[in-house]
């Protein structure tokens, strides 16, 4: 009877919880990528959820500055940034039932109570509320087929916002402790005046955790330079662990390099020991040797990135364009060569010129919306179209690209977007036709076209040509954000001087990419492909504009 209640809970989905502690900031969402991406090398089907605090019911409506990149997913999900680090170290998709917010656990709850779902009671924050956080675990774990789920709490341990996903993690643990972990990312501060590195922040982390009746299996000791010896055992004693688990995670040159980091570590092995199972293989060949080829590189190219949503206050954040950071390193190791990587904000070039642009091998003019900075990236978009240097823009940056060959090579001086002005007398760029209703109602959050959809491919063009290098299929899929579109009305005439409309729907009639002729590199996509590029597997269209830039 005891042998065969063991084989059961083998079978069980096991659970790690990834919580923060002292700051945001310091890595949970690469720790938990980096965490499955160890998991899977030892032979399990890994997944990841990510619980974000905010009552923002997606992460769509939130500004890139405040809150970093929105990711959307396959299936059309705006969704947190890390969602996009799971994807890309799991080499895998990601889905909705794998995203939650608090208002999104609010409105299912809501919408139940407005059903009768509840049966008339009494409807309450708990147990209500972690309820519902548990049923979705559960559903996503189904619909992955994981065996191991990992798990990132957003926030910082101690905050008021996240303690409902803490009670639901909670009491998880309770009903199956033998199948759930948690991991604390913790911060220890390195003061260089002080010279000594100090756990008095992560032990009161820990204790906050405690507050929340979970006691931590792993710390992960976040800080510029390892963790030493005597202050691993400080904290295996005051916060109740193993100085085993005691996990150092000094600052990396690259975030790939931190799953290399963990399994020198033994933290695979000692997740596996707790949870009982045994190693059923140990294949980290491919990680590994992808990120070998980082190492060493000596040829380096510069590119530079035209966008507006960088600085917030006194500072410059990258965030906003992770995945295409990412993506463009990507193209890098294909390449074997370093991408340095350049930000200029559209309100310089607006200022002051393109006199920025010439140190560049090339430029990416990525997603955006509004009116703000547009006239800087069409003038970076001009600089590039007539002194041939390579150029790749990204949804918002296709529409930019489109308006200048209107104004310059079309004659059409006054053509713009209707999203930046609605009464042009040449909108070569306008609204969706279902879109039009959702703008004058208000509608906003999650109404745009999202997610994956098909592109058919040129025969012939530069485009079909880069992706041919990768596969044969004639019609890809890409995932898109857009609420414009290329206006047909003007398709002839763009083609009749030189413009080439290289991608579109399979029925023809949304414009998916364009590109230019007798050019080193000139190519916008209304997609977004920075989003499905990997690290062992870099998009197409970014290894060709590196390697153009390269050239």
């Amino acid at each position: 009877m005891k042998k065969e209640s063991q084989a059961q809970d083998k079978k069980n989905t096991k659970y790690i919880f990834v919580v923060g502690g002292v700051m945001s900031g310091v890595g949970k969402g690469v720790t938990t990528a980096s965490i499955g991406t160890i998991l899977q090398s030892k032979g399990y089907k890994v997944s990841a959820i990510k619980m974000d605090p905010y009552i923002n019911v997606d992460a769509g409506t939130m500004n890139p500055v405040e809150h970093g990149e929105v990711f959307v997913t396959e299936d059309g999900d705006e969704t947190d940034q890390d969602i996009g680090n799971y994807e890309r170290f799991l080499n895998q998709d990601i889905y909705k039932e794998n995203y939650m917010t608090t208002g999104r656990i609010y409105q299912s709850v809501i919408e139940k109570e407005r059903n009768l779902e509840y049966k008339g009671k009494c409807v309450q924050v708990v147990p209500h509320i972690p309820m519902e956080i548990r049923e979705r675990i559960d559903k996503a774990a189904k619909k992955s087929g994981a065996e191991i789920m990992i798990i990132e709490v957003g926030g910082t341990v101690g905050e008021y916002e996240n303690l409902l996903f803490l009670e639901a993690a909670r009491v998880l643990k309770l009903k199956h402790p033998d199948d759930v972990l948690f991991v604390m990312v913790s911060y220890l501060p390195f003061p260089h005046k002080i010279g000594e590195m100090k756990t008095k922040p992560t032990q009161h982390a820990v204790r906050s955790l405690n507050s929340a009746g979970i006691q931590p299996n792993f710390i992960v000791a976040r800080s510029e330079v390892a963790i030493d010896e005597p202050r691993r055992e400080k904290i295996a004693i005051h916060c109740n662990i193993n100085p085993l688990d005691v996990i150092a995670a000094p600052d990396a040159d690259s975030i790939y390099d931190i799953p290399i980091n963990f399994e020198k570590n033994g933290l695979g092995d000692r997740i596996l020991e707790k949870f009982k199972l045994n190693k059923k293989k140990n294949d980290f060949k491919d990680w590994t040797e992808m990120v070998k080829k980082t190492k060493n590189v000596k040829e380096e190219i510069s590119i530079g990135i035209v966008g507006k949503y960088f600085t917030t206050g006194d500072f410059s954040l990258a965030d906003s364009y992770i995945s295409v950071i990412e993506a463009l390193k990507h193209a890098g190791i294909y390449n074997k060569v370093k991408v340095k990587l350049h930000w200029i904000n559209t309100s310089d070039i607006e200022k002051n010129g393109t006199k920025s642009l010439k140190s560049f091998n090339g430029i990416v003019v990525p997603q955006g919306w509004g009116s703000r900075g547009s006239e800087g990236k069409i003038e970076t978009i001009r600089y590039c179209r007539e002194n041939k240097v390579p150029y790749f823009g990204l949804c918002y940056g296709m529409q930019m690209a489109v308006i200048e060959f209107a104004r310059n090579v079309c004659g059409l001086k006054e053509a713009d977007s209707e999203e930046i002005n609605s009464k042009t007398p040449d909108p070569v760029i306008h609204f969706m036709p279902e879109q039009a209703k959702l703008i004058a109602e208000k509608g906003y959050g999650g109404t745009i076209r999202l997610g994956g959809w098909p592109c058919k491919l040129k025969e012939g063009t530069r485009l079909e040509k880069a992706y041919n290098k990768f596969t044969s299929k004639k019609t890809v899929s890409e995932r898109h954000r857009h609420r414009f579109e290329f206006n047909n009305k003007y398709r002839e005439l763009f083609e009749s001087k030189g413009l080439i409309v290289s991608g579109t729907s399979p029925d023809n009639k949304i414009v998916e990419a364009v590109e230019i002729k007798n050019h080193p590199f000139f190519i916008g996509v209304q997609f977004h492909p920075e989003y499905i590029s990997r690290p062992l597997r870099p998009h197409p269209l970014f290894v060709e504009l590196v390697k153009s830039c390269k050239k």
